[in-house]
């Protein structure tokens, strides 16, 4: 699922009500006095730590049911049921929105115990791009001690109101037209995944659709602003025809491949090991958003190959050096490995050819708190600025706020944010050493900045997923001709959905990477797309 709300408290129960600890101010310094300021500093039964964490689940669980198309369950959580899934309804239908995108900010309370999450709102609009905003959820404690939302208009957006809605305009477009890397034709009807794409590609240069969000008078229907634009008017008509980097083939056998998801949401990138040029990109379903290059997922297992590079390139950690892989570890929360696997007295590369969760986690000590992701930006490109050739996410791996964050991160969970084009991309960086930008269109802008892994620790990364392949999680990939390397990945989502699968892999030029959403494991939903696709295309 590409939606980020997480933020985790670790505060113990209930906490006071706010004027209980006004009203033991008194007593609180006192008390502080004499046992060596341990009151004073906010850590005594009387400090006040924060909202209710209550609240901030009841938000939380809000924004991904209403991410997830589950209206009438985020509907569920407000005071008003009926109002709130009729609005958020014709809201997200009315505006075309594919899959809404929500990122949660820390919770705030009020004077009058009502508790406040900031949020910011990501919507793709089918065909135009992603208008983004932000907002806020109130919450109020019901009599029975539970949380709701206290449903407002203005929630799902500052401006919507009684008096002013929102409406959606396009503008017709001739169909674009587009050539491969070879000068091959390129359409939507003939790659349906590039519908959209192309569609977004002739919008960044002058073309395309275009559309715009407007904020109008409910009785008059007058437009009050603008709010969101999508495309421009190109300066200059061109009738020769968009130019890219992507292969037909590849891009063929990228749709072909994903018809193994089983009609789950998928996607899947290849792009060039040696330049960044993306061969395919492609999704299921094909029309409408593109979530393998603007989604947000959390990478699970993938990530251990930027989590690898940071250890090996510190020393904190050797292929053969042992790190015990127990079936469950304790940091913050109980974590174990998938279907609750161990190997006791594994060695490193054991760990990262299983995958095994505990052993990772067991290495947080040896990073800094900020160290994975600035290996992430200086080596991966990973949160710098890209210029793809259409909108797209470029990754987010933010500083842990406490060690059970820090425990996800090394796993590629918690607040770490991924796609496939970004995994395709740490791949490529992992197995050939250098970043390279990638880019849909020939001379795209570059201004990222990047600093080249150590050979030999490209050399460690490359038999570690070489021998994930041949000897771990990937083995659905070694009967294929070449010398193929891979990383699976299994990643969380919420309680109420399964796990999202990934892999990734990389053979010749090309490294690729897949997540299909809710697919349980790696290997077993994302394992067959990819030996599909390898198998259809030839060795590079």
């Amino acid at each position: 699922m590409d939606t980020q709300v997480d933020f985790i408290r670790t505060s113990p129960g209930r906490r006071r009500p706010r004027r209980a600890v006004m009203a033991f101010t008194a007593v609180a310094v006192v008390a502080a006095l004499g046992v060596g300021g341990t009151y004073a500093a906010g850590i005594g039964p009387f400090a006040d730590d924060g909202p209710d964490p209550k609240a901030g689940a009841q938000a939380r669980a809000f924004l991904a049911d209403w991410s997830a198309g589950r209206l009438p369950a985020a509907a569920a959580r407000t005071i008003s049921p009926g109002r709130a899934r009729q609005v958020l309804g014709s809201f997200t239908s009315g505006l075309d929105i594919e899959k809404p995108q929500f990122t949660a900010k820390a919770p705030k309370e009020s004077d009058d115990g009502t508790v406040t999450v900031p949020f910011t709102a990501r919507m793709p609009i089918t065909g135009l791009g992603t208008w983004t905003y932000t907002s806020a959820l109130p919450l109020r404690e019901q009599k029975d001690g539970d949380w709701k939302v206290d449903w407002k208009l203005s929630l799902v957006h500052p401006r919507l109101s009684g008096t002013e809605k929102f409406r959606l305009e396009r503008e017709e477009s001739k169909p674009v037209e587009a050539t491969d890397r070879d000068g091959d034709t390129l359409s939507g009807e003939t790659h349906p995944s590039l519908g959209p794409v192309l569609a977004q590609l002739a919008a960044r240069s002058g073309g395309g659709p275009r559309g715009a969000v407007l904020l109008v008078d409910r009785t008059t229907g007058d437009t009050v602003r603008t709010e969101a634009a999508f495309g421009r008017k190109p300066a200059v008509k061109s009738e020769r025809p968009l130019r890219t980097t992507l292969d037909a083939g590849w891009q063929s056998a990228a749709e072909r491949a994903l018809a193994e998801a089983d009609g789950k949401n998928a996607a899947l990138v290849a792009l060039r090991i040696d330049n960044g040029e993306i061969l395919a990109v492609a999704n299921s379903p094909a029309s409408g958003f593109n979530r393998a290059v603007s989604g947000t997922y959390a990478p699970g297992s993938t990530w251990k190959i930027v989590t690898s590079s940071a250890l090996l390139l510190k020393g904190a950690v050797a292929p053969d050096d042992v790190v015990d892989c127990p079936k469950y570890l304790t940091v913050g929360k109980k974590w174990q490995n998938v279907e609750t696997s161990e190997h006791r007295g594994a060695t490193f590369r054991k760990d990262f050819t299983e995958s095994c969760n505990t052993a990772f986690i067991s290495l947080r000590g040896r990073l800094g708190d900020g160290e994975l992701g600035d290996v992430a930006k200086k080596y991966f490109g990973v949160g710098q600025s890209w210029h793809v050739g259409v909108p797209s996410y470029d990754g987010a791996v933010p500083s842990p706020r406490d060690e059970t964050e820090k425990a996800a991160s090394m796993i590629g969970q918690g607040r770490v944010q991924a796609n496939p084009l970004i995994m395709a991309s740490v791949t490529a960086t992992a197995v050939s050493g250098t970043f390279h930008q990638p880019s849909l269109v020939p001379g795209a802008k570059d201004t990222t900045a990047t600093t080249r892994l150590p050979r030999k620790v490209v050399s460690q990364l490359r038999a570690l997923m070489r021998a994930t392949v041949t000897d771990g999680t990937a083995s659905i990939l070694a009967g294929l001709p070449g010398e193929i390397g891979g990383k699976t990945g299994t990643a969380e989502v919420s309680d109420d959905q399964d796990n999202n699968g990934w892999m990734v892999a990389h053979r010749g030029k090309v490294a690729v990477a897949c997540v299909v959403e809710e697919g349980v494991t790696g290997s077993g939903s994302t394992g067959p797309v990819l030996h599909s696709l390898l198998s259809a295309v030839p060795e590079s």
